[in-house]
């Protein structure tokens, strides 16, 4: 190769003093300014990697109590960066660098976990900040509806109960995402199951929320108790109380000598319980398919608690109560959920929680023990112009067993979905939206659904179509079968119980009949006091709504596309 001449000692003083002047002029300082711009990018990174600093900054503008505690980090840390999800998190596009968004969502640590681990992946792969503020489950809807309609727009971003949509929506505060769905190919949209594409996710006719999860009930019950036992599956809720009875009758221990209770159900008050009863009373109540209906008459739309058949579940399900824990009134679903991994339930009744916790080997005694069913049903349902039970035959009960039992499943709560604030700016939205694509899409949610801390379910189709993802997870080929045909045959069952989701939903079922069941089983409240309470403040929340416009919006909740 060719060497140039080499410069001499006066040519390169020369060629530096000029290049300093110039420099000089030019305003040199101010040259060393790109290298601080990747700041943005990293303080995003840091509140979700350090979450209780993040949580505690937040502390100033909303409510101390639901973000001061650090448990839904800790729950973050022990099912932390599960192999798929990594992958997508790679990267570092930088295209939200200088955008923060704040999310809000129930305290957990489940629903929590998977948004804030996933907002880490997200801060990193964009630059965006996310923050993530929690409250009580009790407080949620009033938590997002009064930062709404006083215009405080605190939150970009909620992550909450679908059924609250129709109060949200109505009054503009939601975002309109058909479009952006439309248009997304990493969210596979079609991937999603219909049922959760309409009911968690569609009102009247546009997109407003992006499933995350898929919730049914059904029940759980120890294999090898029943086994033991000699006793078959509950296909009625007479026979999920005969285990249960029979197994606080033999006084069964576990192996440290700790008692096995029959039967456990959450029953705290203010907390989630309050769904329970709906499950035991459906399949009195319905039997003509999802569109009869099974809170309301479609007819005058007078509610359906006072009759033969609620009454029947009112007793029934008090009964489950002296098979329980002691404390089991004060439950939530996390207590009742850790009983029933460390080996203390024969029975109980979830959504499809317990199945992916009962896998996990650092907190399960359960492996390979556990099954599920759909849940229990009845030989009689009511006449609906008598509120007398009646026995089941095919023309009462078309979608009847062949043992002559009428199944109900409820599609209780629907899963929880997210939702972008109307009223943030279109950057902000842009992030949101970016978001909650990243955490539904299938390379996310494919892992979350399988981890029991993350509260979430599955709701796409790929989910269900092979045990592949179950079995990775820990879970056996007999277990993963059985799961996944329960919540099947729940989605699938033409009888499905479809939850409220109407105009004040929340009062109907979080504020009456929550109250009333909570006073009822703590013996305060006689039962036919309870259901007369919850008939009343039904009727009176209808008649200030108005009627016909409750029973219309009622009428048409029912034709939901699965």
């Amino acid at each position: 190769m060719r060497r140039s001449k080499p410069f001499s000692a006066g040519s390169l003083i020369v060629l530096m003093l000029t290049l300093a002047i110039l420099l000089a002029s030019c305003g040199g300082s101010a040259a060393t300014a790109p290298t601080t711009a990747p700041a943005p990018t990293s303080a995003a990174a840091a509140p979700p990697t350090t979450a209780p600093a993040a949580t505690a900054a937040l502390a100033a503008t909303t409510a101390p109590a639901a973000t001061e505690a650090p448990k839904p980090t800790e729950a973050a840390a022990a099912t932390a960066a599960p192999e798929a999800t990594a992958a997508p998190a790679a990267g570092g596009s930088g295209q939200f660098a200088g955008v923060e968004i704040t999310a809000v969502t129930f305290t957990g640590p489940q629903i929590a976990e998977p948004l804030q681990r996933h907002a880490k992946e997200f801060a990193e792969k964009t630059g965006a900040k996310v923050n993530v503020t929690t409250v009580p489950f009790s407080d949620l809807y009033n938590k997002i509806l009064t930062d709404l309609s006083t215009k405080t727009n605190s939150f970009d971003l909620f992550v909450f109960d679908p059924q609250w949509m129709s109060d949200f929506v109505s009054a503009g505060y939601l975002e309109d995402m058909t479009d952006r769905v439309k248009n997304d190919k990493q969210i596979q949209w079609d991937d999603i199951a219909p049922f959760f594409r309409d009911f968690s996710a569609t009102y009247n006719g546009k997109t407003y929320a992006i499933p995350l999860d898929g919730d049914f009930h059904m029940i759980y019950y120890r294999t090898d108790i029943l086994k033991d036992l000699g006793m078959d599956v509950p296909n009625t809720w007479d026979d999920y109380l005969k285990i249960a009875k029979a197994v606080t009758d033999k006084k069964l221990t576990t192996s440290d000598g700790q008692a096995v209770y029959g039967s456990c159900i959450s029953k705290k008050r203010n907390a989630q319980a309050y769904w329970w009863i709906t499950s035991v009373a459906g399949g009195f109540i319905q039997s003509q398919g999802t569109n009869q209906g099974a809170f309301f008459n479609t007819d005058d739309m007078k509610p359906l608690v006072d009759n033969e058949g609620f009454r029947k579940a009112m007793e029934l399900f008090k009964e489950t109560t002296q098979y329980g824990p002691p404390d089991e009134l004060n439950l939530d679903v996390g207590g009742t959920r850790g009983l029933f991994t460390s080996g203390r339930c024969a029975l109980s009744m979830d959504w499809g929680d317990i199945g992916t916790l009962a896998i996990d080997p650092k907190t399960s005694k359960v492996i390979d023990k556990v099954g599920a069913a759909i849940l229990p049903g009845s030989d009689s349902v009511i006449d609906r112009k008598t509120g007398k039970l009646v026995k089941c035959d095919k023309t009462l009960c078309p979608y009847m067993d062949d043992k002559g039992i009428n199944h109900a499943p409820f599609a209780s709560y629907g899963g929880w979905s997210a939702a972008i604030n109307a009223a943030s700016d279109a950057k902000k939205k842009d992030a949101a939206y970016a978001l909650l694509s990243y955490m539904s899409a299938p390379e996310q949610s494919n892992v979350d659904v399988t981890i029991g801390k993350t509260g979430f379910n599955p709701y796409r189709t790929s989910q269900f179509s092979s045990t592949d993802l179950w079995v990775k997870a820990g879970m056996s080929e007999a277990a993963a079968k059985d799961y996944l045909g329960a919540i099947q045959a729940s989605l699938q069952s033409p009888n499905m119980i479809l939850d409220l989701r109407i105009p004040k939903t929340q009062e109907y079922q979080q504020v009456v009949l929550d109250k009333a069941l909570a006073q009822f089983l703590a013996g305060e409240i006689s039962r036919d006091d309870a259901m007369q309470q919850v008939y009343d403040g039904w009727e009176e929340i209808t008649n200030r709504e108005g009627r016909d416009t409750q029973l219309a919006a009622y009428q048409a909740s029912l034709g939901v596309q699965r």
